[in-house]
């Protein structure tokens, strides 16, 4: 796992998630830079977005499992116009959608890597961004070689 290099800012004036009963644990795991999922108890799904019931079978029966932080590219853009000006200085950023090791797709960007490198099927790394006290954002990073 990468580690982020971001401070945590009280000024930070991008939009934020809104934290509920639901994904709480989602929002708290990241903030331990240790991602934790929704997983099924009655079939195994693996779940993200969290929700209070699983999207594979229907059923209540949830824990909240780690995952490895792993993934792979699915999809991605390269946004070159900032969609709020509190995007303006990270133009351009990589929003990509990827696919975890554990099944669940998940909408981030993706940093460390210029954005003409990235590329679809690239293996990523969860990283996290500390942008305020109260809110770790996951990221992803090109996996690190060993």
């Amino acid at each position: 796992m990468v580690e982020s290099t971001h401070s945590s800012s009280p000024n930070y004036d991008k939009p934020l998630p809104e934290i509920d009963a639901d994904n709480r644990e989602f929002w708290d795991s990241c903030k331990r830079h240790e991602m934790r999922l929704q997983h099924c108890s009655a079939c195994g799904y693996w779940r993200y977005y969290p929700s209070p019931i699983c999207h594979q079978c229907g059923s209540f029966e949830v824990e909240w499992r780690p995952i490895t932080g792993l993934g792979t590219v699915y999809t991605f853009s390269v946004i070159h116009h900032p969609p709020v000006p509190a995007f303006s200085a990270d133009i351009p950023y990589v929003y990509a959608v990827v696919e975890l090791d554990e099944g669940p797709m998940m909408p981030t960007n993706i940093i460390g890597v210029a954005s003409e490198d990235v590329a679809i099927g690239m293996r990523v790394q969860v990283t996290y961004d500390d942008v305020t006290p109260e809110v770790t954002l996951p990221k992803f990073a090109p996996v690190e070689s060993s």
